[in-house]
């Protein structure tokens, strides 16, 4: 393994560099959780946030970085999930299944994305993230979710591939 040289860090994201190929990490995390979130209404739970590098509002899963504050270091993936789906959405997992762990973006970044399955939920919460996070949770019948996806990006919304992913993922719909 090649060691990197770094060419610019903040508290959050870092630039560096190996060989002739620059490359960004988040230096206090090397791994990020994303949650598909089923009801027992058979409504996916999803979040939409206003994205600073996209200049958009995204719809995505609920989703958090792994051990980037000094209280969560070394936290389990599944703990992570469980706390960021809680964080977000008000939700609480009896069950926390892992789907897939995978580079996010091999050629940009190191960080590696791990998708849960959240099962038995109970609502302790409204969720709408910490604080600085303006997080809106939307409730969505999976059998209208891909027209409400659709009506989401004409009206101008990004929508994160995660979602596809997760719901193939865990084998629900077609």
């Amino acid at each position: 393994m090649l060691t990197p040289e770094k060419l610019f860090e903040t508290r959050w994201l870092g630039l560096y560099r190996i060989e002739d190929w620059d490359f960004v990490r988040r230096p206090n995390s090397e791994a990020c959780v994303g949650i598909l979130a089923i009801t027992a209404a058979e409504e996916i739970v999803l979040v939409e946030q206003f994205r600073i590098p996209m200049q958009c509002w995204v719809i995505e899963i609920p989703a958090g970085l792994v051990g980037d504050e000094p209280e969560h270091a070394g936290e389990d993936l599944a703990e992570t999930a469980r706390r960021e789906l809680l964080e977000e959405t008000g939700y609480h997992a009896e069950t926390m299944r892992p789907l897939v762990a995978s580079p996010t973006s091999a050629g940009m970044t190191s960080e590696f994305t791990h998708l849960f399955h959240a099962r038995d939920l109970v609502r302790e919460t409204n969720g709408g993230g910490v604080a600085g996070e303006k997080i809106i949770v939307h409730h969505v019948p999976l059998a209208e979710l891909r027209a409400w996806l659709a009506t989401q990006q004409t009206a101008g919304k990004l929508i994160d591939f995660k979602i596809h992913a997760a719901l193939w993922l865990a084998g629900i719909g077609g």
